[in-house]
C-alpha cells in the first residue's frame, strides 16, 4: 500500500547532513522533483508494457497512477535508510522517465544506495539513461557519500544490463533470477 512507513523515530540513525531533491542540469536533461503536472505523461510511461516488463509495478488506471505520482512527489529526501529520492527526467521540457535512489545503509563506512532508470521506450537508445543515470550516481557518490551504489536488473532486460556496464557497474549473480550489478565509484568520463 502507498505512503506506509515505519515513523522517522524508529528508522535509526540518519546522515549527518540531509540529501534534499536537487534539480540537476545535464548537458541534455533535466533531473528534478516529480510534479502532479507530471501525470499525464507519467501515466503514459508506466502504462507501456515495455516499462512494466521490468519493474513490480502493477497495471494500474489513470487514478492510481496519481496516486502513484503522488507518492513520489514526496520522495523529496534521503535522509535515513529505506529513504528513496525519486527524481523525474525531462528531456526539450517533456517528461520521459525516471531516475531513483533508496538509500540502505546510512553508516559511513556501509553506505549504500540502490539505484534505477526507466525511460519512455520512445527515448530509449539516444544516451539518455545514461546521463541521468549518471547524473544521480554522481549525486550518490558526492553528496550521498555513498560508499557502494548497486542495481538489481533482471537478467532479459539487455539494455539495462548493456548500461549498467557502461557505467562501470560490475555484475554479480543476485536472488530471485536477478542480476546485481555494483559500483564503488565513477568512472571517469
Amino acid at each position: 500500500m502507498f505512503g506506509i512507513t515505519r515513523p522517522r523515530l524508529m528508522r535509526g540513525a540518519s546522515l549527518p547532513v540531509p540529501v534534499e531533491a536537487p534539480v540537476i542540469h545535464t548537458e541534455r536533461l533535466t533531473l528534478r522533483p516529480f510534479s502532479m503536472a507530471d501525470s499525464d505523461r507519467w501515466f503514459e510511461i508506466q502504462s507501456d508494457p515495455q516499462v512494466r516488463a521490468f519493474t513490480s509495478w502493477p497495471e494500474r488506471n489513470r487514478e492510481e497512477s496519481r496516486r502513484h505520482l503522488k507518492n513520489r512527489t514526496h520522495h523529496v529526501l534521503l535522509k535515513q535508510a529505506d529513504d528513496f529520492l525519486a527524481l523525474a527526467v525531462e528531456h526539450d521540457g517533456i517528461l520521459i522517465g525516471d531516475v531513483s535512489l533508496h538509500l540502505r545503509s546510512v553508516e559511513t563506512v556501509t553506505r549504500s544506495a540502490e539505484i534505477s532508470w526507466i525511460l519512455h521506450p520512445d527515448s530509449q537508445g539516444h544516451g539518455y539513461a545514461f546521463e541521468a543515470a549518471r547524473a544521480m550516481l554522481e549525486l550518490a557518490f558526492t553528496r550521498l557519500e555513498a560508499r557502494v551504489i548497486f542495481a538489481l536488473v533482471h537478467p532479459t532486460n539487455t539494455a539495462s544490463m548493456a548500461l549498467a556496464q557502461k557505467l562501470g557497474f560490475t555484475p554479480f549473480d543476485g536472488s530471485d533470477g536477478e542480476i546485481i550489478f555494483v559500483s564503488t565509484g565513477l568512472l571517469a568520463q
